[in-house]
């Protein structure tokens, strides 16, 4: 539909990790047959390697790339994350939270966490038998975000329902991610959103190097092994564990 219209169309999909093997199907081009034979499409799969959050450590380095290279729409897909996993929140411009009927978790992340980042909510598979149980869940949902904290000034966030079998809520879907865009670029408040995402880019970066140059750091690296094989006997609790690395990092600077 989107390069239909002239649109040049990257989509990053990310893959999850496995915890034993460390390794990752990344078959998204099997499920997305008809993009991935469009010239005007570009898809790339990632692993999270462990990472938290559903995104992977270079998924901001990888949209300015796309950006870069032409590509005007740009469509992050994250794996299935829970209420606290929502660090690509910090990398786009618009949030679209999907959620799929009759899955068993309907209302799981009203309290507060990931639906209060939604910009747009989707309730996916709207059709068949399902039809019933996704008019069910938008429902609830519109009366549930009424009681939540707004991110934006301007913008109220919707919950939409679509299917991807018949295209019904597709076209009207794209219109209200233009219409947002519109909105949020005439008042300043996507310029304001991209400024704090650079300062939180910024601050994971550095998390990141501290923890590595702290695991690498010859005081702690030493004594990982011994440490670990303590608290895993039970020997140590990982708070003294915790504080006795700590204290060796500290201790040789």
């Amino acid at each position: 539909m989107l390069t239909g219209k002239g649109h040049r169309v990257s989509v990053l999909a990310v893959d999850p990790s496995s915890s034993t093997s460390g390794g990752s199907l990344l078959g998204d081009k099997t499920r997305m047959t008809e993009l991935s034979r469009d010239m005007n499409a570009y898809i790339r799969a990632s692993p999270t390697r462990g990472t938290l959050g559903g995104v992977t450590r270079t998924t901001n380095e990888a949209i300015l790339l796309c950006e870069g290279g032409g590509y005007d729409v740009v469509l992050v897909e994250t794996v299935g994350v829970g209420q606290s996993e929502f660090a690509v929140a910090d990398m786009v411009d618009m949030f679209v939270l999907l959620l799929p009927p009759a899955g068993g978790d309907e209302l799981q992340g009203i309290k507060r966490g990931i639906i209060e980042m939604a910009d747009l909510v989707a309730v996916t598979k709207a059709d068949g038998e399902l039809l019933v149980p996704a008019r069910k869940l938008q429902a609830e949902y519109i009366s549930a975000m009424k009681l939540l904290r707004k991110r934006s000034k301007i913008w109220k966030p919707q919950v939409l329902r679509i299917s991807a079998r018949n295209g019904e809520g597709v076209v009207e879907m794209w219109d209200k991610m233009i219409m947002f865009r519109d909105l949020m670029l005439t008042s300043g408040e996507l310029q304001q959103r991209r400024s704090r995402q650079q300062r939180v880019w910024m601050w994971n970066l550095i998390q990141e190097n501290v923890l590595e140059h702290f695991r690498n750091h010859p005081a702690v690296r030493d004594q990982i092994s011994s440490i670990e094989g303590k608290v895993l006997s039970g020997l140590l609790s990982p708070g003294l564990a915790a504080d006795l690395l700590l204290k060796a990092f500290s201790d040789r600077h």
